[in-house]
């Protein structure tokens, strides 16, 4: 099992140390979810700190949306097992968005209010870089449903400064692709929150989803070209500090 870990805690450093994720001194919290995704980048950045050339603090904060059975807490049971300082704030964020505003594009205001909710959080806390859990294939959907919903190439950045906060978000997750984390965390027997918002797979990007998926089938190498050619192009922030690398 430490191998495994060791050997996903590379996959999560190359991308630290090609996107200068990380420097000494830095507070980083995780945005955690519950999710496989964002369980497993707490354990892989804690593993990560041990080691690190440059020393940083890690913490764990949660935005509970307001969904009724979801409890968090094997999370904070994990935070306590690895001594990291672990954060639950309550909103009323699902009542908002699905009761009160009944928004026909829930994700979009859903989204928006979880990062401003995150983002009073962790400048309260003095924190310095915020952790989320985006990987390979949430980059390579966001710029496929950019090209085909909007008509522009466009993504998320893997690290992104928020003038207004101060704070710096960053995305250690990019070069690991979703089977595999979902591989890891099913056998580092992670604990995982199940997520019961309604639109989980009702969502564009499940549409995207499932036509990346269908294509992928005949032509496997697709979202790795589609990777290579978004830090290629380059689009802005995704140029690599070195040498362009594609995920494994």
């Amino acid at each position: 099992m430490n191998k495994l870990l060791n050997d996903f805690t590379g996959t999560v450093r190359r991308a630290v140390d090609d996107y200068d994720m990380i420097q000494a001194g830095d507070r980083v919290a995780v945005g955690v979810s519950g999710g496989k995704d964002s369980m497993l980048l707490l354990l892989a950045l804690n593993h990560l700190r041990r080691f690190y050339p440059q020393p940083f603090e890690l913490e764990a904060i949660t935005i509970e949306l307001g969904f009724e059975g979801m409890d968090f807490t094997p999370v904070r049971e994990l935070c306590e097992s690895l001594e990291i300082p672990y954060t639950c704030l309550k909103t009323d964020i699902k009542e908002i968005v699905f009761d009160v505003r009944q928004e026909d594009n829930p994700c979009s205001l859903c989204a928006k209010m979880r990062r401003g909710a995150l983002n009073d959080a962790i400048r309260a806390r003095g924190v310095t870089k915020l952790a989320l859990g985006h990987h390979f294939d949430d980059a390579v959907e966001t710029y496929m449903m950019s090209l085909l919903f909007e008509g522009r190439i466009s993504c998320f950045r893997p690290v992104t400064y928020l003038d207004r906060s101060g704070v710096t978000q960053i995305r250690p997750l990019i070069y690991a692709g979703e089977q595999k984390i979902a591989n890891v965390a099913a056998a580092l027997h992670v604990p995982v929150v199940e997520n019961p918002c309604p639109q989980d797979k009702a969502s564009k990007r499940w549409e995207i989803k499932q036509l990346l998926k269908t294509m992928s089938a005949e032509y496997p190498d697709m979202k790795s070209k589609i990777f290579g050619a978004m830090q290629r192009y380059p689009l802005p922030g995704w140029e690599p500090k070195e040498n362009w690398r594609l995920a494994k």
